[in-house]
């Protein structure tokens, strides 16, 4: 098979990113998202079909399920497709980048956890996201500092 260099995606071309922890504006890793150039385009929902692991409270993990899913929070983020493959290189070890169904039906690429990486780890689906747990961490936190 030979490759059409005519019908090849320009250097400039971007890829729908949707993202659930860390990656996320005003959190830790968000700037490697500036790093590879990429673009806020909205908050979403995915459909009910997914679940969410803290990984030691430092990010979540995302993986769909056949049963049990939920609608998790996301940010879909535009990406330059030459800065995909950084993104994935500074992203921590055991996530990857899968396809997502969002609650509008439209399918776009995702980050999302390996099976391995989950074992063992907290489940967090019932918060619906990675910003309302570690929003009720902090407010756990606050309570326990103001009872002493």
């Amino acid at each position: 098979m030979e490759f059409d260099w005519g019908n090849a995606a320009p250097m400039d071309a971007t890829v729908y990113l949707a993202v659930n922890g860390t990656l996320m504006r005003g959190l830790e890793l968000n700037g490697n998202m500036q790093l590879v150039g990429a673009a806020f385009v909205r908050d979403a929902e995915t459909e009910p079909a997914y679940r969410l692991w803290s990984i030691e409270d430092r990010h979540p993990a995302m993986q769909r399920v056949s049963k049990g899913g939920s609608a998790i929070a996301v940010e879909v983020w535009a990406v330059p497709t030459t800065g995909i493959s950084q993104l994935l290189q500074l992203e921590p070890a055991g996530l990857c980048i899968g396809k997502v169904r969002l609650s509008d039906g439209e399918e776009i690429l995702g980050v999302l956890g390996e099976a391995i990486l989950c074992e063992g780890k907290t489940e967090i689906t019932a918060w619906g996201g990675w910003r309302s747990y570690t929003a009720s961490l902090a407010s756990h936190s606050d309570s326990i500092v103001e009872a002493t």
